[in-house]
């Protein structure tokens, strides 16, 4: 443990009052009561503040910080001894409660419980009192946000008044002439001064060159640019648009260099007053953003163009680069405005008159932006355009872009209404946020094309990869704190998110945290990896040289990859150091839950586990279950794969080869029985014919000889005397081909023999030819007494004699 640690353990034996007398107190040291002192002042002070609810925000601010330092050197405490607790929990829980009849129990096991429990409660007590400590800092930091967050609230929602009421119009300019003479007056005395004109002097040759060099940056950076994105793409021309990126980039950076140059060449003349270098000091972030505003259109433009969605007008392009310009002199603008409020001392009145250009200047670029959009958005999803060409997302782009117009309507109307604040946290937020999605996409365009460059696929390739998807994602997942932060989240609010999200969360006795996550994700993973190089090594190395069977075979290999995950997951929760006792009732209802829930999944994975431990089936099997026939190709956790005669998969449950009834003709071995049935003529010398069967039979080279094959005669049958040849064949696999084989020579064998193979014939008897004679030749039926029948009474079929035996004529068909 560290030097901070030891000392934070002290001190919460201090915090825990009864602990801290005696021989502990003497052993405290001044750094150590210094730090206890400190804590309780800081701990008392804040209640104060928060009680008091009129200290700064800044003042707020820092004592939240310092709250923070306390609160993580608690959290540190609190988890120091989580481990030795737990070891020292089970030593206790091993050696079981103390005898409670009255008996005697050994000095030994008493003196060992006693040790036990007199270092678990010195253990536990650090740990108690520092989430004790720790949940008391927490509350304080909640408490400072919760004041914070009122006063942003109550500074949105306070309605002052309207900027359209002329009485602030002449306070606003008062103001200003006010802010202008003042800033004249600063820089007049400070140029009157011996002093400054000396340093002047003394600089004037740096001065010169900065400001050279500002100059020169600032008009000769595009053609420098130009050729060092000519120089770029001999490199490669498929990833223009990542070159030219790169090159607006230099450019950018150049120009920017060159501002700062021309800043700090006015600084080191010593030419400006108090509110001159406070402005001078913001004006290379405000040239900074009217810069990169220009950039950013430049680039949306380029990429809108280079994806040739639509022919778009020259003028609506131009169109559009201006307002974006605007649109970054619009920022600037709102700085300045704030920077203004920040060295005068206005009025509120005079605030809401100066904000309110801004406001609808603002307002109504994005509105016009947004026409233009929708226009040119109209002109893709145009009826010509191709399926591909068409923009994605357009629902979500129809609906922020509604959202935009809305906020850019209702914003002016709330400054008119005297909510300028509300105005301004309305409209740019917007302004930033389409700012923070325009420069994502920038990026992940570049990124694109970089990684097309490194992999050699090309642009166009790289934007359909699953790389392109996976860097959306990430520079999406970047863009969410900024955008939080734009729409008014403070800093401290996304750390405080953050804090909370490494802190984890708590399931009884177990904290679950991101860090614990990741070690359980590591270890997993490595066992997993471990478990899988196993399994090919038994498939593909040791078991082949084995005497196992492959059904074995299959069976230790899907053994050793449950019990390598099994191995894998319980080694993982242990390093994480998840307590899963703490859960256990939990668990249990859950187990239930998904017992009946899940009860056929359940089924089918005890079942596979049996098939694999007592094999009625094994890899490479030919059987028969519920009318499908084939050999086992796979036996997983679920379901057995059966691969038909006719090449197609079937996917069995496990359980309906546990419960069901399987016919495997392979099991064990591969010895198996083959019928062929024959028939033959009646009068044929029946003895003959069981001679030529058993010759055929044992000239098989797959029929064995031992047991041998055998004759049957079945019956007489209805066509034919019927015959059977059953043999044993040595490899069942082959019953078709046998079967084939010996029908092949059964027949030739009796072609040469002049042994007849019959076929089934019928007699027709005609039981009234007459009518069949009349029918042919068109002629009326007959009546009963030989004339012909009229169509109002057609002739019955007269019914022949029967056999008593089977009530119809044997072999004849009635017509």
């Amino acid at each position: 443990m560290t030097r901070p640690g030891r000392i934070l353990l002290l001190l919460l034996f201090l915090l825990a009052g009864g602990l801290a007398g005696g021989a502990a107190t003497a052993q405290i040291t001044d750094a150590q009561r210094e730090y206890v002192a400190q804590w309780q002042d800081t701990a008392k002070r804040a209640e104060e503040v928060i009680d008091a609810a009129r200290a700064s925000n800044a003042a707020l601010e820092q004592l939240r910080k310092d709250l923070v330092s306390y609160r993580e050197t608690f959290r540190k405490t609190r988890d120091a001894n989580r481990s030795r607790l737990q070891s020292l929990r089970a030593q206790l829980e091993v050696l079981g409660p103390p005898p409670e009849d009255g008996r005697e129990e050994p000095a030994d096991l008493a003196a060992l419980r006693a040790s036990l429990q007199r270092q678990y409660d010195e253990l536990r007590v650090p740990s108690v009192v520092a989430d004790e400590a720790f949940t008391r800092a927490n509350g304080l930091i909640a408490e400072i946000d919760r004041i914070v967050r009122e006063r942003q609230t109550r500074k949105i929602l306070h309605r002052g008044p309207s900027p359209l009421d002329p009485s602030g119009w002449s306070e606003a300019m008062r103001d200003l002439s006010i802010a202008a003479q003042a800033l004249t007056g600063e820089t007049q005395a400070q140029l009157a001064r011996p002093s400054a004109r000396e340093q002047l002097r003394n600089n004037a040759l740096i001065i010169a060159a900065l400001l050279g060099a500002g100059v020169v940056l600032l008009f000769r950076a595009r053609a420098w640019s130009r050729r060092i994105g000519d120089y770029l793409r001999r490199f490669g021309t498929r990833n223009t648009g990542l070159w030219s990126i790169l090159a607006s980039v230099l450019v950018l950076l150049l120009q920017i260099a060159g501002i700062v140059a021309i800043a700090m060449a006015v600084r080191m003349s010593g030419t400006l007053g108090f509110r001159g270098s406070l402005i001078l000091q913001a004006v290379p972030a405000w040239v900074t953003i009217f810069l990169f505003y220009r950039w950013l259109a430049d680039q949306l433009l380029a990429l809108r163009t280079s994806a040739n969605l639509a022919d778009i007008p020259e003028s609506r392009l131009r169109q559009a680069r201006r307002y974006i310009a605007l649109l970054g002199a619009l920022v600037v603008l709102r700085g300045a405005v704030n920077l203004f409020e920040q060295l005068q001392n206005i009025s509120e009145a005079s605030r809401s008159v100066i904000g309110f250009p801004g406001i609808v200047a603002t307002a109504f670029v994005l509105i016009r932006l947004q026409v233009i959009g929708r226009a040119i958005q109209g002109r893709d999803g145009a009826e010509g355009a191709q399926p591909a060409q068409r923009p994605a997302f357009g629902g979500v782009v129809m609906m922020v872009r509604r959202v935009i117009l809305v906020l850019g309507a209702v914003a002016p109307l709330l400054a008119i209404a005297g909510y300028v604040h509300a105005a301004e946290a309305v409209i740019y937020p917007v302004v930033l946020s389409l700012t923070l999605i325009s420069v994502g996409i920038i990026l992940h365009r570049v990124l694109t094309d970089l990684y097309g460059l490194v992999s050699g696929r090309g642009s166009e390739e790289a934007r359909g990869t699953l790389f392109s998807v996976l860097a959306g994602f990430v520079v999406t997942v970047l863009l969410m704190p900024l955008l939080a932060l734009t729409w008014g989240a403070r800093v401290a609010d996304l750390t405080e998110m953050w804090s909370r999200f490494l802190n984890g969360f708590q399931i009884g006795d177990m904290r679950i945290s991101p860090t614990g996550f990741l070690i359980f994700a590591i270890v997993f993973g490595i066992g997993y990896a471990l478990t899988r190089l196993a399994q090919s090594s038994l498939r593909n190395s040791l078991l082949p040289r084995t005497d196992i069977d492959p059904g074995a075979q299959n069976a230790i290999v899907a053994g050793t990859g449950y019990v390598g995950i099994f191995l894998a997951a319980l080694a993982a929760i242990t390093w994480a150091g998840f307590d899963l006792s703490s859960i256990a009732i939990v668990a249990g209802a859950l187990s239930v839950g998904i017992g009946f829930g899940l009860q056929t999944i359940v089924s089918n994975f005890v079942s596979g586990i049996i098939l694999l431990i007592e094999r009625p089936i094994a890899k490479g099997d030919w059987i028969e279950v519920e009318g499908t026939m084939g050999y086992v190709r796979d036996i997983s956790v679920r379901a057995t794969r059966v691969e038909t005669f006719d090449r197609t998969d079937v996917i069995i449950p496990n359980s309906s080869l546990v419960t069901g009834t399987v016919t495997n003709y392979t099991r064990g071995n591969t010895v198996g029985r083959v019928i062929v049935p024959v028939g033959v003529a009646y009068g044929s010398d029946t003895r003959k014919v069981e001679k030529i069967l058993l010759e055929i039979a044992n000239a098989h080279p797959m029929v064995l000889a031992n047991p041998a094959p055998s004759v049957v005669f079945q019956g007489f049958g209805a066509d034919s005397l019927d015959f059977e040849i059953r043999a044993i064949l040595r490899d069942v696999n082959w019953v078709l081909s046998v079967r084939s084989d010996m029908n092949f020579e059964i027949e030739r064998r009796f072609r040469e023999e002049g042994i007849e193979i019959p076929f089934a014939q019928r007699d027709i008897w005609l039981r009234n030819p007459e009518e069949l004679a009349r029918a042919v030749s068109g002629a009326p039926p007959a009546g009963p007494s030989g004339h012909e029948a009229t169509p109002e009474r057609p002739p019955k079929a007269r019914e022949g004699p029967k056999r008593p035996d089977t009530g119809d004529m044997e072999g004849g068909d009635d017509l």
